[in-house]
């Protein structure tokens, strides 16, 4: 059983959600909170599988809130999916770069909002992969974007830093594979050695890592 908790200012929306979630197999309503500072004292005390998050809400926002999750080494087990609009993009990348494990714009169809939890709950990650290539690039090609090197970056080999950078562009490993020539086993283990030489949460922290690093273009 996947367990969900909801982190929305809009009473509508954490009642649609939990709605949603309480009658749908393999999940359970975990709580909800309508700021972000309760957010984070729901999440400490119910331990959910997933974060449904907010951006803005009273308090601390979500971004913040989302930090304060990931920075949390009892809470490592958790995820978090931000929720946002066309018109909070800017906010997306800062979500992934503080540990979100993706983001879905809250138009999403219930069915795909599902999927997108059980995925996370199992470990993958950036979900959307259109939207999310078209937010990222967004940001990769802000003229006043600045590089900032990860200080692990030197532990990469070529072929890892070369993955990385395909990871960055949106490529899912069977894309990596073809692209590069090798077996999907093969950029399936090259991109887990750069997520652990690097400390990345998860493959959308690897993303905002290879755009700050300057391997993704």
């Amino acid at each position: 059983m996947t367990t969900v908790l909801v982190a929305d200012d809009q009473e509508l929306i954490r009642f649609g959600l939990r709605t949603l979630i309480e009658n749908s197999a393999g999940l359970e309503f975990a709580g909800e909170a309508a700021d972000g500072l309760a957010a984070l004292a729901a999440v400490r005390e119910a331990r959910p599988d997933v974060v449904l998050m907010d951006i803005r809400m009273p308090g601390i926002d979500g971004l913040e809130a989302t930090r304060r999750i990931t920075g949390d080494p009892a809470l490592e087990h958790t995820k978090i999916i931000v929720l946002t609009t066309f018109e909070l993009d800017e906010y997306v990348f800062d979500a992934l770069r503080y540990g979100a494990s993706g983001f879905l714009l809250k138009d999403t169809k219930p069915g795909e909002l599902l999927h997108a939890i059980r995925l996370v709950a199992d470990g993958a990650a950036l979900l959307s992969p259109s939207v999310t290539r078209r937010v990222i690039a967004r940001f990769a090609t802000e003229p006043a974007r600045k590089l900032r090197p990860h200080p692990r970056l030197d532990t990469l080999t070529a072929r890892e830093r070369e993955i990385v950078g395909l990871v960055g562009e949106g490529l899912s490993n069977d894309e990596i594979a073809e692209r590069l020539f090798v077996s999907p086993a093969t950029a399936r283990t090259h991109v887990g050695r750069a997520m652990v030489k690097l400390g990345a949460r998860d493959r959308a922290q690897l993303v905002v890592f290879a755009y700050q690093s300057g391997l993704a273009n």
